[in-house]
């Protein structure tokens, strides 16, 4: 069978100040976030490493206007993602249910990675 790649991008609820994850709460999650990438790693699963990117940015809209954002009146905010090589759908989902993003109240969507070639 044929691998296919699938990208995890990682989101973070920023619903209220409240449900927010403490420090001490994000940097006991580092551990827990080396351990389960390198558990995918070490299956051979992982096609590229975590993608980080600044906090701040810029937002090009339709009418060519460029603002700073993202905006901090957002539901969620993407944290990272990670592109994995695996048989299907149903694989990509089994490793998500592990990440750690789960227990800080975030969520993982996955879609399926397709090239320029495909």
């Amino acid at each position: 069978m044929i691998m296919e790649e699938f990208i995890l991008i990682f989101r973070r609820d920023f619903n209220t100040k409240e449900e927010q994850p403490s420090p001490e709460q994000l940097q006991a999650s580092v551990k827990l976030w080396q351990d389960w990438l390198g558990g995918i790693g070490a299956q051979n699963k992982l096609a590229k490493p975590l993608q980080r990117w600044d906090t701040a940015g810029k937002i090009v809209k339709s009418n060519k206007s460029v603002t700073d954002g993202p905006y901090a009146e957002i539901k969620e905010s993407i944290g990272g993602l990670i592109f994995v090589k695996v048989d299907n759908y149903d694989e990509a989902v089994s490793i998500a249910k592990d990440c750690p993003i789960l227990q800080l109240g975030g969520n993982v969507e996955i879609r399926k990675a397709t090239h320029a070639e495909d």
